[in-house]
């Protein structure tokens, strides 16, 4: 069963301002929507988790399965114009934020893309939403600001002006992050490192 809306994924456009990137507000379909969070891995610890330690059920498994497919692939090189035939992916989920969160950065160069899928439902909550900012001095000069809804799917790519951040928040925060990166080493070493982290954290029911 899929579980992106492929036709809103087939729509989307590039847009440049602050720097490349593209929004989706609705990139599941409605029976992943209303079943994805019931099975979302136990996560209580700040921090990206492989899914070696933060297991998917079935259906968040298709979702991801969705993600990493060619058809998925096909839409980030329409998007971005880039050739992504052999570059891998990485696929990391957080389920907490801390108040040391939200920090401005750029992400690792090792990334080519970064995707955020966002899965929290009826989210109301002003702070910790992802903003895509002007520079990497000040967290109010953004040009977008995207709420961590669920099913909200934002992806940019990563270049030294990628500067992105959000405001503090402490609790749930559901995401699935997918990046494409430029070396098959990337994954394995990323892997390792969150790993290490989560089984240092103990973050899974």
């Amino acid at each position: 069963m899929s579980g992106l809306n492929w036709k809103a994924i087939e729509s989307a456009q590039l847009a440049t301002d602050p720097f490349d990137h593209f929004c989706v507000s609705e990139a599941v379909t409605p029976v992943c929507a209303a079943t994805v969070g019931a099975e979302y891995p136990a996560i209580r610890s700040s921090g990206s988790f492989s899914l070696a330690d933060a297991p998917p059920g079935p259906i968040l498994s298709d979702l991801i399965a969705d993600l990493q497919s060619p058809r998925f692939r096909a839409q980030m090189e329409r998007i971005f114009g880039l050739n992504l035939e052999d570059k891998p992916t990485m696929v990391t989920l957080r389920g907490q934020c801390s108040p040391r969160d939200g920090r401005i950065h750029t992400d690792s160069r090792s990334k080519i893309l970064s995707l955020l899928l966002y899965l929290n439902e009826g989210w109301q909550a002003p702070d910790g939403r992802l903003r895509l900012l002007r520079g990497g001095d000040r967290l109010d000069d953004y040009a977008v600001e995207i709420a961590p809804t669920l099913g909200s799917l934002v992806g940019f790519r990563r270049t030294d002006n990628s500067w992105h951040g959000h405001t503090t928040f402490d609790g749930q925060r559901r995401v699935l992050q997918l990046n494409y990166v430029r070396s098959a080493r990337a994954p394995w070493i990323n892997a390792l490192r969150h790993r290490v982290s989560a089984l240092s954290k103990r973050p899974v029911a």
